[in-house]
């Protein structure tokens, strides 16, 4: 017996396709792709302008492998955190985010995660898939349902600092990007979305070359390559050079700026020198820091910097007028903030 195919698989034209081959109208197709993107359809039987028969039809040639919330946590500041199951039961983890005016998706793009940053918890998963996109698009209509929910307002934003390496996952990436931001999806903006990579030059380079209109973000850490290396081992692979050559590259075709994502550890990367390769660093494209508040995962190797090396970083960035901000953690007593999604469900 064939194995059924996962119908969101198929572009428009293609279920036009086999609605004509199977002595239908064209049109069809459009209801169809209507009901599985715009409605977000989680089964054939929900279609209610299409007819008992055409439904069955469907049911006996494809499947739509949607996502579910298996559990679902709340923060004592309201983040939400979802362990999402996969049709094949894999668990993969998003978060939902809120300020007073408005709320921010954070979705996975891999089962586990391709690079091996030693202070994140999904490093210590292995990669065991890229995510469909699909299962990105169910991610963020799941999180824009509960932000009416518990909110009252649609999902302002989304970020691509869930599960996984988003650049590794690159063509799934952008296909659920286009439909996220498709009048025929959830005809979200663009500029409300960010991809956020660890850094690999050659995908960045891409993105450039490709024209895409969302945000980039770039997990830094360390402007050093022996810094950056002990605790981004991959840097090997990817070194600092490389990736700033990338970041030009990307502005010149762009014009977009980056954020650079960066926690200050206590003894890692907390020196004077540490600063000054940031700030250098910082002078190649225009950027702002996002200082970001750590979360331990347990083992102890990393600890949050004290207040003062924050200021440090703070001052000296201003000094040369690069926009910084701090960001503190949200949801951590659910296990929901930067770095710690590891599914322990």
């Amino acid at each position: 017996m064939n194995k059924k195919k996962d119908i969101r698989a198929l572009s428009k034209d293609q279920l036009r396709e086999f609605f004509i081959s199977n002595n239908d109208k064209a049109f069809r197709g459009n209801q169809v792709y209507e009901w599985l993107w715009s409605k977000a359809a989680h089964s054939f039987d929900d279609m209610t302008n299409i007819s008992k028969t055409t439904r069955n039809m469907l049911d006996e040639n494809f499947v739509i492998n949607h996502i579910e919330v298996d559990t679902m946590q709340r923060s004592n500041d309201g983040t939400v955190k979802n362990a999402i199951k996969l049709h094949d039961g894999l668990i993969v983890e998003s978060v939902l985010i809120p300020t007073k005016t408005r709320t921010t998706a954070c979705v996975s793009s891999q089962v586990g995660c391709s690079l091996d940053c030693k202070f994140c918890a999904t490093a210590r998963l292995k990669r065991m898939r890229n995510l469909n996109p699909d299962e990105i698009y169910d991610q963020v209509v799941a999180i824009d349902q509960q932000s009416r929910h518990y909110y009252n307002h649609k999902l302002s934003n989304i970020v691509f600092m869930g599960m996984g390496e988003p650049l590794m996952n690159y063509n799934n990436v952008l296909k659920a990007i286009d439909k996220i931001t498709s009048p025929e999806g959830l005809g979200m903006a663009a500029r409300r979305i960010t991809v956020s990579t660890s850094g690999v030059p050659k995908m960045i380079k891409k993105m450039a070359d490709d024209e895409v209109r969302f945000n980039l973000a770039v997990s830094l850490h360390s402007a050093i390559d022996e810094v950056r290396t002990s605790i981004m081992p991959f840097n090997t692979r990817f070194p600092l050079k490389d990736l700033r050559e990338s970041l030009e590259y990307w502005y010149a075709k762009t014009k977009s700026s980056v954020t650079y994502e960066y926690v200050v550890w206590n003894g890692i990367n907390d020196r004077k020198e540490d600063i000054d390769a940031l700030v250098a660093f910082c002078k190649h494209i225009p950027c702002k820091v996002n200082l970001i508040e750590y979360n331990p995962i347990d083992d102890g190797e990393f600890q949050q910097a004290p207040e003062r090396a924050l200021n440090n970083y703070i001052s000296n960035l201003e000094m040369n007028d690069i926009v910084v901000n701090v960001r503190r953690s949200r949801g951590k007593d659910i296990d929901a903030a930067c770095g710690q999604l590891a599914n322990k469900s």
